[in-house]
This record gives structure tokens, C-alpha cells and sequence, in this order.
């Protein structure tokens, strides 16, 4: 029954997010041109890198485990901070070693779902929201020149939140063999260890 409870409010957040993202691009009098190529290219940004796919399925997979408010506030904390990074990369402001703290996302980002025991909701927001900061940040940065900015903002927003649901469904889904989440989360500590790697 909880299961059920879950899944719907999880169908709840990712209508809401899908409705959000897409209302800046309802607002352009016709299709076609740098808006709709702004939107599609924002939307497929998070799906084309392993680093912000990976993190972004462990984002609602921490969010799903925690149980609660915990499956909308966690991913909420991440988009938040998100925008905010993508907010400064479009003003031309990087973070400091950008690089570093997308891999080390992905090494905290697993142990937090490989560890036995979920995270409190604070913990868990804080360090999503702080690892969402630089990957907001890396999308702002990589924004095309002929895209648009409000609509590129609606399509990573939007394939963010496609992806938190997908960890969260995932967890919800295999709520009876915890142990396949948590080898996931150990996978992606170890994709995260060897991009920081790399990027040292």
C-alpha cells in the first residue's frame, strides 16, 4: 500500500515538474527556430553525459529511500541548486574545479544509496543541493549560443526531473531486493572515482 502511495505521488511530482519546465516554451507564438531547438537541447543534455545521468537517477534514488517528503524535497533541493549554478554558468561564472565536483557528486551521490541506512532528510538535502550548484552549473556554461536561454532551462529542468523519477521509481519498484539498489549506488561511487581521476 505504501508502495502504491509512493508511486502515486511520485506520478504527481514528475506531471508538476513536466508542466513547470514546459510553460517558459507555451509561451512562444510559434514552433520551430532557436526556441524549440533551445528546449530539445536543454532536454537532452542531462541524458547524453553518464555524469549527470548517473547522478541525476541517484538524486530521486536517495530521495525515493529516504521515504516521506523526502522523495519530492530531495530532488526539489537539486533542481533548486541547479538552477541557481546554471544561473551563474549563464553569466559566464564557473565554479571552481567544475570537473571535481561532478565526479565527486557521483562518489557521494553512491555511497549515499549503497549505504544501509537512507539519509535524513536535511543531510540528504544539503548534499544534493550543493553537488546540484555545479552541475546547474556545467549546463549554464555549455549553454549553444542559438539556443534559447529560457527554453534550454525548460528542457534540462525537464529531463532532470524525468531522470529523478526514474530512480525513484527504480528504488520503489525494487523495494524487495535492496541489495540491487545498493550495487547500484557502489557502481556509481566507482564511475564517480574514476572521473575524479581524470580530472585531477
Amino acid at each position: 500500500m505504501k508502495t502504491f502511495a509512493g508511486m502515486k505521488t511520485l506520478a504527481r511530482l514528475g506531471t508538476l515538474s513536466a508542466l513547470a519546465a514546459l510553460t517558459p516554451s507555451l509561451a512562444f507564438a510559434h514552433s520551430g527556430g532557436p526556441h524549440v531547438h533551445g528546449l530539445f537541447v536543454g532536454l537532452e543534455h542531462p541524458l547524453l553525459g553518464v555524469d549527470h545521468l548517473l547522478a541525476m537517477v541517484a538524486v530521486g534514488m536517495i530521495g525515493a529511500r529516504a521515504g516521506g517528503r523526502s522523495i519530492v524535497l530531495v530532488p526539489l533541493f537539486f533542481v533548486s541548486a541547479m538552477v541557481a549554478g546554471a544561473l551563474l554558468g549563464m553569466a559566464g561564472i564557473g565554479l571552481p574545479s567544475l570537473e571535481t565536483g561532478i565526479a565527486l557528486s557521483l562518489v557521494v551521490f553512491g555511497a549515499m544509496v549503497g549505504l544501509a541506512r537512507p539519509q535524513p532528510l536535511a543531510a540528504a538535502a544539503a548534499l544534493t543541493a550543493l553537488f546540484g550548484l555545479f552541475h546547474g552549473n556545467a549546463h549554464g556554461l555549455e549553454i549553444p549560443e542559438n539556443a534559447s536561454g529560457i527554453a534550454y532551462a525548460a528542457g534540462f529542468v525537464l529531463g532532470t526531473s524525468m531522470l529523478h523519477a526514474i530512480g525513484a521509481l527504480s528504488v520503489l519498484t525494487l523495494a524487495r531486493w535492496p541489495t540491487t539498489v545498493r550495487t547500484a549506488g557502489v557502481a556509481t561511487s566507482l564511475v564517480g572515482m574514476a572521473m575524479a581521476v581524470q580530472a585531477f
